[in-house]
């Protein structure tokens, strides 16, 4: 069964996006994943079509109303659909949770805007909230497609060597750890200043006991440079 999208954003016109080229792109021509946009402004209030208020206590910005997102939510087929709110105060998106969101039959993506969305909302349709990474972006439109790319390529026939997530950074042929580095042709690469680059010789020795040996080292360094909290 083809892996569902429901989304509901103000900006049905940015999806598919990127996700209409390259390898997801093929897959959403084959019938491997699909999704539908709900506008949220379509059940907006009034003359305008509001969808946002004034928050209640005071401060900055406008928060969507609880009325309204209701509305779109319930105009769609999302029966048995996990629920994910994309925001920055959610869990944040980590490959074992990708694989679990994977496996499932749809997900409903929230595309907040403005300060966020009534939490009274949230808690009565039972959403998750999802994050993916200590940053603020201006909506949750780009954070859904990061997510639903991370899940696309997961998806059966979607990938060309069915190892390849296995061995890349966070998968289980790493141990979780970053992935190690890459070379290919030519053997020694003369960069734009004259200075010669070759590869490490290991590469080319053809003893792959140790190749996967130098590989795991290097997997080890990065990760203790750059994200020690992996170890």
């Amino acid at each position: 069964m083809p892996l569902h999208f429901n989304i509901l954003t103000l900006f049905p016109n940015m999806f598919p996006g990127c996700l209409g080229a390259s390898l997801a792109g093929k897959a959403l021509e084959r019938g491997d994943w699909s999704f539908s946009c709900t506008n949220i402004r379509d059940f907006g209030e009034g003359v305008h079509k509001c969808v946002d208020d004034t928050p209640y206590g005071g401060g900055a910005g406008m928060v969507m109303r609880a009325d309204v997102l209701e509305k779109a939510l319930l105009s769609t087929n999302d029966s048995g659909s996990r629920r994910i709110y994309l925001s920055p105060r959610g869990q944040q998106l980590k490959q074992p949770l990708v694989k679990e969101l994977a496996a499932s039959p749809s997900l409903t993506l929230l595309c907040g805007r403005y300060e966020g969305v009534d939490e009274r909302f949230l808690q009565a349709h039972e959403f998750e909230e999802i994050s993916i990474g200590d940053y603020v972006l201006s909506g949750g439109e780009p954070a859904a497609l990061i997510l639903m790319d991370a899940c696309i390529r997961l998806l059966d026939g979607v990938m060309g060597n069915v190892n390849t997530a296995d061995n890349e950074s966070f998968g289980s042929g790493a141990n979780g750890l970053l992935e190690y580095p890459h070379y290919t042709r030519p053997a020694v690469w003369t960069d734009a200043n004259g200075s010669e680059h070759g590869v490490p010789e290991v590469l080319t020795s053809g003893n792959h006991a140790k190749i996967d040996e130098w590989r795991a080292e290097q997997s080890k360094i990065i990760t203790k440079v750059r994200r020690p909290d992996l170890l």
